[in-house]
């Protein structure tokens, strides 16, 4: 074909991204890859085991990988603890300098990088080479940024420990890369696995430590499958696992960690949705869905593969998306002209054509463009289904594929109701050129990203996460940083939590005969417990002083359902929660007397110490009333023309398990930042001295507290709280009470899994300033990122 065609034809010819170099690097392994522990290459010790790598889009062998058994794992965690002392003791400066040396390293060598990472997993040349590696350098310079300034922004925060980290095979290198800078950074040291599949630039990159000179021991790579990333998981000298795939592993992982002590990162599946509106850039938000769901062959978690589209612009919208699918070059992934790679594996390619099929079978209308098929590797063309409604198994399910769904909305209301009818809540994107329709959607949508007129934008300064099953915690930014860090002495020993009852002696004289039984507070009132059971609440010499409600399951479910009704509190301004909290604050000085002589009558302290838990109950109420306006978010300025939101949002219904110790002070200081932050909490008071909080509920009753905000159920702590932790319409839950509670707390809410804060039996010291503050403040908040562009 001459010039003179090529210019009338307008035809893509070859244009291949040269890889004879990367191929001679695997050559130069061909006795197959070892793990890398301890700044060492060594061979596994046990396991015999291997997996052979394949180029998905043309089945070429590439290297055969080694499986971890469980002592290798072991000798990877020893190298990690041996280091982490030194580690973390070196001053932030210093961790820095490494963070940028590996930085400046991936930029010397992100050619390689990208044909290697595109050989090993599908996807285009242009992505891998475009987007992932200056991302993963990216991540680098920015958490050198925070090693170095550690010691001035997070001076109340230590390293961890050892962090096992297990990565997915649809971003191998750039998930490496958001696992180990943050965990380093922070002086940690990382045990990665990563993904049986894509194994190959986790490898390169060990390399590429060893260049840098990270001390030995610091970053260490095991290489295997599934029962690998299990002996991480289990392994006992673990402080935290921070895990990104599936949401059933995730389950798996929190059931698998309960009662472990330790923290935990899941980032997880998710079904985005993509809203236009009527008013938007049609042609750019058809380019915008070309980026959302068939950006690296929609193997993507946060995938935008729901389009919700406003009626009256379905059919000219779908018209256009078949256009421009039609026109799709699908092909060898390391040139630079095609649109959509290989999926990565066949195991993989069967489950897309698995659930498509399923979701023909239920009546939805598949619908695929006539463009050209490689013969060979695993491909798989754009598909469009439409005729689908939300039930259906396509729409519910996450396909992980380059296959996008169509929905129709007539109603701003309809639009969020749709996006939000997920387990899942990972991200989000909202087409409009009206801004105020724009945020209004962005706020209403339950999800931990929302891209406005755009998609799939990343960066290490903003915060990357889900709500619901998507997962919880968040990678990248400083609220990534606090994923990989702990509090400095913020527990006590574990002692002095609970208070044993004492043996019954003899009635109390109450003066005058009256029944002194306390009923539970739900919805705003006061309610006998379902059971019609009552609980004796006992003096410390034994006396009966009263008698509270016993509560059971239907107890909590009430409860739950009158903190859902409310989701008002939640929308409310700041400012109302604020003069809410301070007018509690005001009632609750009033009776302060008086609950300084329940607390010497129930609790036996003296009366010194009792009108100082009073007192600095008043002041955690100022405190909570005080953050309510001003624990604020951030704007982000990422290096592309976008600024992104961060905005504090309440994690929504909230439960929350009272110790004994203290039992107004530690009542009214869990309480009271969950309300300040826009939560609408089911509480267990203390099990032993219930009484002081249905003491307080009068005050409640007083101080214009909306209905359903704090609802108070007496009763057995245990049985209370698993009910609880159990119920899907609990988004997170705070514990405060045994250590078997906790694992107990941690294991039942995998169900849906809700975020949990426990105590694992450790007591706190209500009186300093650990009983109140940020820490508490972040626990009642989830952080949405919200993108905007800006610019013609």
């Amino acid at each position: 074909m001459n010039i003179s065609e090529i210019f009338n034809s307008m035809s893509y010819g070859p244009a291949p991204e040269q890889s004879d170099y990367v191929h001679d690097w695997l050559k130069s392994h061909k006795e197959g890859f070892k793990l890398y522990i301890n700044g060492k290459w060594v061979a596994p010790k046990t396991s015999e085991a291997t997996i052979d790598s394949h180029n998905p889009a043309t089945g070429d062998y590439l290297g055969r990988i080694a499986v971890a058994g469980a002592d290798d794992v072991d000798a990877a965690v020893a190298a990690a603890a041996k280091a982490f002392p030194k580690w973390s003791k070196l001053p932030g400066h210093a961790r820095a300098k490494h963070l940028y040396a590996l930085a400046r390293i991936i930029q010397k060598t992100g050619r390689f990088l990208s044909v290697l990472e595109t050989l090993d997993n599908g996807k285009p040349i242009r992505e891998s080479r475009d987007i992932d590696v200056p991302l993963v350098a990216r991540h680098f310079y920015h958490h050198a940024g925070w090693a170095q300034l550690m010691d001035q922004e997070l001076p109340d925060q230590e390293a961890l420990g050892v962090v096992g980290q297990v990565i997915p095979w649809n971003f191998p290198l750039l998930m490496m890369a958001w696992k180990i800078a943050p965990a380093i950074a922070a002086g940690n040291c990382v045990v990665l696995k990563p993904a049986e599949y894509t194994s190959l630039t986790a490898l390169y990159f060990a390399e590429l430590c060893e260049e840098a000179g990270i001390p030995p021991g610091v970053i260490n790579i095991v290489t295997g499958a599934g029962e690998t990333g299990s002996h991480i998981v289990n392994h006992p000298d673990i402080a935290k696992i921070a895990f990104t795939g599936s949401t059933g592993v995730g389950r798996y992982i929190r059931e698998a960690t309960a009662g472990a002590g330790k923290k935990l990162t899941l980032e997880l599946g998710g079904k985005s949705p993509f809203i236009v509106f009527e008013d938007a850039d049609i042609d750019g938000a058809v380019e915008g869905l070309v980026d959302a769901i068939w950006f690296n062959q929609g193997q993507v978690c946060c995938a935008g593969s729901r389009l919700l589209v406003e009626e009256g612009i379905a059919d000219r919208l779908i018209e256009k998306v078949k256009i421009r699918l039609s026109k799709f070059r699908l092909g060898n992934p390391l040139d630079k002209a095609i649109d959509m790679g290989a999926i990565v594996d066949p195991i993989q390619l069967d489950r897309i054509k698995s659930l498509v099929g399923k979701g023909a079978e239920e009546g939805a209308e598949i619908w695929q463009p006539d463009v050209a098929m490689p013969a060979e590797g695993c491909y798989y063309p754009p598909t469009l289904i439409t005729n689908v409604s939300p039930a259906s198994i396509v729409v519910r399910e996450e396909i992980f594929g380059p296959v996008l769904t169509v929905m129709t909305f007539r109603t701003l209301q309809e639009a969020a109701d749709l996006a939000n009818n997920t387990r899942f809540g990972l991200a989000s994107s909202v087409w409009s050129e009206n801004i105020n329709r724009a945020l209004e959607v962005s706020s209403m949508i339950k999800a931990g990203v929302v891209w406005v007129n755009t998609t799939n934008q990343f960066d290490a300064a903003c915060g990357f996460g889900g709500y619901r099953e998507s997962g919880f915690g968040r990678e990248g930014g400083k609220e990534g940083m606090y994923e990989y860090l702990k509090t400095k002495n913020e527990w006590l020993t574990e002692k002095g939590n609970l208070v044993p009852v004492p043996k019954a002696t003899k009635p109390a004289d109450n003066g005058n005969g009256l029944d002194r039984t306390a009923k539970n507070y739900i919805g705003g009132k006061q309610a006998r417990p379902d059971g019609g059971n009552t609980l004796p609440v006992l003096s410390p010499d034994g006396k009966l002083m009263g008698r509270v409600g016993e509560g059971n399951r239907k107890d909590i479910r009430n409860a739950v359902e009158a903190a859902y009704k409310n989701a008002g509190w939640s929308s409310a301004t700041a400012h109302t929660r604020a003069q809410v909290i301070y007018y509690i604050a005001e009632n609750l000085s009033y009776r302060a007397e008086e609950m300084a002589a329940r607390l010497v009558s129930l609790t036996g302290v003296s009366k010194k110490a009792a009108q100082a838990e009073v007192d600095m109950a008043v002041s955690r109420l100022f405190s909570a009333a005080g953050w309510a306006d001003k624990f604020d978010g951030l704007v982000h300025t990422p290096p592309v023309k976008n600024v992104a939101l961060a905005v504090n949002e309440p994690m929504g219904i909230l439960g929350i398990v009272c110790p004994d110790v203290m039992p107004l002070l530690s009542f009214v200081s869990l309480i009271a930042p969950a309300m300040a932050m826009g939560n609408r909490s089911v509480v267990i008071p203390s099990e032993r001295y219930p009484l002081i909080a249905t003491d307080f509920y009068q005050i409640l009753e007083t101080s214009d507290l909306p209905a359903g905000v704090i609802n108070i159920v007496t009763g057995d702590r245990e049985s209370l709280t698993k009910t609880l932790a159990q119920h899907d319409q609990v988004d997170a839950i705070w514990y405060h009470g045994s250590k078997a509670g906790s694992e107990m707390v941690e294991r039942e809410s995998a169900h849906n899994l809700k975020r949990s804060w426990v105590n694992d039996g450790r007591a706190r010291d209500w009186m300093s300033s650990h009983g109140e503050g940020r820490r508490f403040l972040r626990e009642a908040t989830q952080v949405k990122n919200i993108w905007l562009p800006y610019g013609d």
